[in-house]
């Protein structure tokens, strides 16, 4: 009797020996002679499967190793309509996929739901140590009895359901590829770089979700979400859910002149810059204009003149003195509210928290001083913390409803995250969370602002332009070889 070809799993891809009948699954796969078997990498083992089903092919699966959860899940909130959508749309999308949803929208909810709906062996990743511990807190109170386990920060565990760094998973990409039948991507749009999408490669998970607020990447690698998650099935913006799931918010942006001293300094320094830019044939307009002229300036006087220009025009209009005095102005109007200041760079940070008094949050910011004035700020002791880019990703933030953005990047993921630091309900759901954004006036500031604010302007609402005078007033298939049919499969 001749053997039935079999599907293993081998360190990130799949060997098929001997051959099945038939030729479309011959479009996965290649020869390997090292091994005489044919080798197909594993992020295909979904498609691949379907297509030996279709033939029909007996074959010896490579998924028994994935173990279905036994889930007594003990959700104490009720879902809101953009997270039963979001749910709704993911499995319609074969539960694969990418939901995009604004900071504070409730996306870790929203895997739970899909954990729950899809009681298979999980793998969730997430960006840093914090989340990590975050996410480990939440799964062991939404499913009590379940095995959580953790990879990262000196745990290595091996449970049905783990949450990893980025960076330990893609450690451990080949030896973990073959365990979970799901994955799914906090902060998502950290996948396609050249490290940590092995972690998706190496995987033969049926079942994917990715959560972002923001899936655009600068270097177009977000494209690749696509094939390594799932397309889009779900987008939602921080307008549409404003008022009930988020906070009911309003954007002010306040232009502020600079001195004539300042205006005088900073179009010297940006005239040096661009002679400099001009001479070496080189645009800002990209990604890749930014990558020359940083290593152009490295090869000559001219050159390092022209990036310390460069520089200096920025430090200029993030930090003139009309903006201190502007930020004084709503300090004064908003106190006691919580308030959060972000600005681009530490040295501003440390400045304002110098002059102000208030405390200062910064990558240099020791883990336990950190969380005291988290803590501190969550309980009310401190009402105001200035920061650069440490609060934008990763770290539980208590509810604030005043955020004051002095400097920022043009990145519009920066801004959605300063954003959602303001539309947590928390304990005043009905007060409305005010964004102001200082932007300095005949700057390149004008155009910084306008870039990160583009993509949320494509359903939202525009941004009030405050004057200076009035700052004081987003079907299932039947057969799965992979396990049993999830409960809910539409």
């Amino acid at each position: 009797m001749p053997r039935l070809p079999k599907l293993e799993y081998d360190r990130g891809t799949l060997t098929l020996h001997p051959p099945p009948r038939g030729k479309d699954w011959l479009d996965f796969a290649t020869w390997d002679d090292r091994i005489e078997k044919f080798r197909i990498p594993a992020y295909h083992y979904r498609s691949l499967v379907k297509t030996l089903n279709q033939a029909p092919t007996e074959f010896i699966d490579a998924s028994q190793t994935f173990t279905p959860l036994d889930l007594q899940a003990s959700f104490s909130l009720t879902p809101y309509l953009h997270q039963t959508e979001a749910l709704t749309a993911w499995k319609q999308g074969n539960r694969q996929g990418v939901v995009v949803l604004p900071t504070a929208a409730g996306k870790t909810y929203l895997a739970q739901l899909a954990i729950e709906s899809t009681p298979r062996s999980t793998l969730i990743l997430v960006p840093t140590l914090d989340l990590m511990h975050q996410w480990y807190e939440q799964l062991t109170k939404a499913f009590p009895g379940a095995e959580v386990g953790l990879l990262g920060g000196g745990s290595r565990d091996r449970t049905p359901i783990l949450v990893a760094t980025y960076h330990s998973a893609a450690i451990h990409a080949e030896t973990l590829g073959n365990q979970y039948a799901l994955q799914i991507f906090d902060e998502c749009h950290h996948l396609p770089s050249d490290f940590f999408r092995v972690i998706a490669e190496y995987s033969l998970a049926p079942y994917r979700l990715g959560l972002t607020a923001t899936p655009e990447r600068s270097d177009g690698k977000d494209k690749d979400l696509d094939w390594l998650i799932g397309k889009i099935v779900y987008d939602q913006t921080p307008d549409n859910l404003s008022g009930t799931a988020l906070a009911e918010f309003q954007s002010i942006q306040i232009p502020v002149e600079l001195t004539e001293l300042e205006q005088k300094a900073y179009e010297q320094a940006i005239a040096t810059r661009n002679q400099f830019l001009r001479d070496q044939h080189i645009s800002l307009g990209s990604l890749q204009g930014w990558q020359y002229f940083v290593s152009a300036s490295c090869r000559s006087p001219e050159g390092r003149r022209a990036m310390l220009a460069h520089r200096q025009a920025k430090d200029i209009s993030a930090g003139t003195t009309g903006k201190l005095r502007t930020l004084s102005e709503l300090i004064q109007k908003h106190y006691p509210d919580k308030i959060l200041i972000f600005t681009n760079d530490n040295a501003t940070v440390y400045r304002i928290s110098q002059d102000f008094l208030i405390p200062a949050l910064t990558h240099q910011t020791p883990v336990k001083e950190r969380h005291r004035i988290l803590e501190s700020f969550r309980h009310g002791k401190y009402h105001i913390l200035v920061t650069s880019h440490v609060l934008n990703e990763g770290v539980d933030v208590p509810a604030a409803k005043v955020a004051i953005i002095l400097s920022g990047t043009g990145s519009s993921r920066e801004y959605i995250q300063r954003l959602g630091r303001i539309l947590r309900k928390g304990n005043s759901p009905n007060k409305l969370a005010i964004l102001y954004e200082l932007v300095a006036k005949n700057t390149n500031e004008e155009y910084t602002s306008e870039r990160r604010r583009s993509p949320l302007q494509r359903q939202s609402k525009p941004t009030r332009v405050l004057p200076r005078t009035e700052i004081g007033n987003r079907a299932a298939e039947a057969k799965k070889p992979w396990g049993e049919k999830p409960e809910e499969e539409l």
